[in-house]
């Protein structure tokens, strides 16, 4: 097992099993090896590390903390240099702010961002969608067993505490988790190539993220 404050890894098949619980960065900055992106116009997002309590690695989270009403708006947190084509990708998160949108949620196989697919948890609605985003347009996918246009599930996301978002890919297969519980599967093969995983946030919300798990090739 190697650590690095930031990662921890352990290797295993192509690129192993990745941890990121964003301790050893400084309050304020943004942790090496991820870069920050965005779909859609509006203000810049900004990600920073932040002091919680409540962490589940404590004493640090990764937070998204702009705020713009633009409904299409979505915020990327792209880690670098790990780059996967199946796996199994899961981060924990806390929806703490947000007046439009309480969201957080994965992505993966991203080539930029205009293309790229993602998972994304709202705690206003208390849905849980999985989506393409394809030329720039955010494109939601039906899970297996239901009508063509149906968007994703309804499921509580509380607000203010801490829950575990998990997504397997195998090729055109998804399969959503929800604390530890499958909630449905949805295929796909719009993106079949190896791609970076990251995080994403939508309009105003603000949230935190910790534990950012990565296991495949």
């Amino acid at each position: 097992m190697k650590t690095l404050g930031w990662l921890v890894s352990l290797t295993l098949g192509s690129i192993g099993v990745i941890t990121v619980n964003f301790d050893a960065g400084a309050p304020g900055d943004m942790p090496p090896g991820w870069t920050v992106a965005m779909t859609h116009s509006g203000a810049p997002p900004h990600w920073e590390i932040l002091k919680d309590p409540s962490a589940p690695s404590p004493p640090n989270v990764l937070a998204q903390v702009s705020r713009d009403l633009d409904e299409v708006r979505a915020p990327l947190a792209i880690l670098n240099k790990v780059n996967v084509k199946d796996g199994d990708l899961s981060v924990k998160i806390k929806p703490v702010g947000g007046k439009q949108v309480r969201a957080g949620g994965l992505v993966w196989r991203y080539h930029d961002p205009d293309n790229y697919y993602l998972l994304q948890a709202e705690s206003l609605g208390n849905h849980i969608v999985l989506y393409k985003v394809q030329d720039g347009k955010r494109i939601p996918l039906a899970a297996k067993g239901m009508p063509p246009k149906t968007y994703g599930v309804e499921h509580p996301v509380p607000a203010n505490q801490w829950s575990v978002l998990k997504v397997q890919f195998r090729g055109p297969l998804f399969s959503v988790y929800f604390n530890h519980r499958r909630l449905f599967q949805v295929v796909d093969s719009t993106f079949e190539q190896t791609g970076k995983v990251g995080l994403s946030t939508r309009a105003d919300s603000v949230t935190y993220f910790d534990d950012f798990r990565i296991a495949g090739k």
